[in-house]
């Protein structure tokens, strides 16, 4: 990961994110909550980076929220729906680039665990994020409570981490030419839960 953040250098990833703008941002997030094949793309990072862009007036915050928020009700919907439709038959699927089955398996469990609230507290967990939505959809959930959890986990975690993004570039000055550094801390506490998650899951086979 950092070896590929320092292919980049701040400046670039600014113009990066203005040149996506909201559209592009909106598109990132729709493919990463509920694309099976978009499970590798930086949603965490991302936010926070245009929180923080956001504070030194690239964007406009509330603008910024809605379409990230709209975009990740979206995604997840269609993941459910994507569930629902093939069913039990998407665990036949073989390994490949863009699929591995081990990232399925583990947000069935997840979900078994926690229940509908894992639509929620799976937004926090990179690559669980983009399959509880789909396992959802596997198991039937009712679209109404799924709808439910599903709108709350957007706007706790798209909000929640756009609005951290802003607070600190607003407090700490020109903290934008901090980006890669602060991205970095980033995914590393966002891999945290799920590899709680994944410690949890091996002590209870043992």
């Amino acid at each position: 990961m950092i070896t590929i953040l320092h292919l980049f250098d701040t400046t670039q990833l600014i113009e990066t994110l203005k040149l996506i703008g909201y559209l592009g941002i909106a598109s990132i997030i729709f493919a990463e909550s509920g694309l099976f094949f978009g499970f590798f793309l930086p949603g965490d990072s991302l936010l926070f980076s245009a929180g923080i862009l956001a504070s030194a007036g690239y964007f406009h915050l509330p603008i910024l929220i809605s379409v990230v928020v709209l975009a990740a009700i979206a995604g997840d919907s269609v993941g459910y729906f994507f569930g629902l439709v093939v069913g039990k038959k998407f665990f036949e699927k073989n390994n490949s680039v863009f699929f591995k089955k081990k990232h399925l398996l583990r947000a069935e469990v997840f979900y078994e665990k926690h229940g509908p609230k894992a639509i929620v507290l799976g937004r926090f967990m990179p690559i669980v994020r983009t399959f509880v939505p789909i396992v959802a959809g596997i198991a039937s959930m009712k679209y109404r409570v799924f709808f439910r959890y599903n709108s709350l986990g957007a706007l706790i975690w798209g909000g929640g981490v756009l609005c951290l993004g802003y607070e600190l570039g607003s407090h700490i000055p020109h903290i934008e030419h901090y980006l890669l550094p602060s991205i970095v801390v980033i995914v590393v506490i966002s891999f945290l839960p799920l590899l709680f998650e994944i410690m949890s899951t091996q002590k209870k086979k043992k």
